[in-house]
């Protein structure tokens, strides 16, 4: 058994929340007081979620995303923190902290894609590094592999992971990867001197500026790129706290369906 302050205190030291941006919501965000024998990790709390929890017997969800992000102003049955209360779950919530820190998101994919020497860029949150040579074709059909394999399965029979990309014809040799909605930190990528910028959410616009000014960009989702975080954060804190069983999410999937 552990306490929940005593976990918090714990992911507080892998990735601390001072990492956090100003704009975000990291931290303890539901305190249901309760010791905690087992702790479930997710990406997103979502009901799916949250049931599974329940039938998993497990007093704590630790989520990337905030299940509490803009001010509440009511809340009632059909809100995330209602039901963690309701079913006597905390959550604890690591987003642009984990982002950041060592170990975290951006640098499991940098590990995902073999980069050497990973350096931090935009406020901390990217990594950018060497890799082998590639063309951006190559890469994005290898991020669709990849991260399909780290990913839980979508439901039904549609692609686990689908990615699109700006290619100038360039062979990619420096990588800079931004996991999430990236997209728009193109020209930070461009500054470390990458050849493409591989993120999970890039807008029409970011892909023409960015392939104008000589970056080739690949989106492979925002699920596929943060999901794999989960299963190291996961070993993390079991590795920390060896009375407290830590299991994955097998319920936390992207919310999209893709044809």
């Amino acid at each position: 058994m552990q306490t929940v302050q005593a976990i918090f205190e714990t992911l507080a030291r892998l990735a601390p929340p001072e990492l956090a941006e100003s704009w975000d919501n990291v931290g303890l965000l539901v305190d249901c007081g309760c010791p905690v024998e087992r702790a479930l990790v997710c990406l997103d709390i979502t009901p799916a979620v949250v049931e599974e929890a329940k039938a998993r017997r497990c007093g704590l969800i630790v989520s990337h995303h905030p299940v509490i992000f803009s001010p509440l102003k009511k809340l009632g049955p059909q809100d995330m923190p209602f039901q963690l209360a309701a079913a006597g779950i905390s959550a604890i919530c690591m987003h642009t902290n984990l982002d950041a820190a060592e170990g975290g998101v951006n640098e499991v994919l940098a590990g995902i894609f073999g980069m050497k020497d990973p350096v931090p860029f935009a406020n901390g949150c990217g990594r950018a590094g060497e890799i082998d040579p590639v063309t951006v074709p190559r890469l994005a059909d290898r991020a669709r592999a990849l991260l399909a394999d780290r990913c839980n399965p979508p439901l039904g029979d549609t692609p686990a992971v689908q990615v699109k990309y700006a290619d100038t014809g360039k062979p990619v040799r420096r990588l800079a990867v931004i996991s999430g909605a990236g997209g728009s930190l193109f020209e930070e990528a461009l500054a470390q001197g990458a050849d493409c910028l591989l993120t999970g959410e890039a807008s029409h616009h970011a892909a023409c500026d960015a392939k104008r000014l000589g970056l080739s960009l690949i989106a492979a989702g925002h699920y596929a790129t943060e999901f794999p975080v989960v299963e190291a954060l996961a070993g993390r804190l079991g590795q920390a706290l060896p009375g407290l069983e830590v299991l994955t999410s097998r319920e936390d999937r992207d919310p999209f369906t893709y044809l």
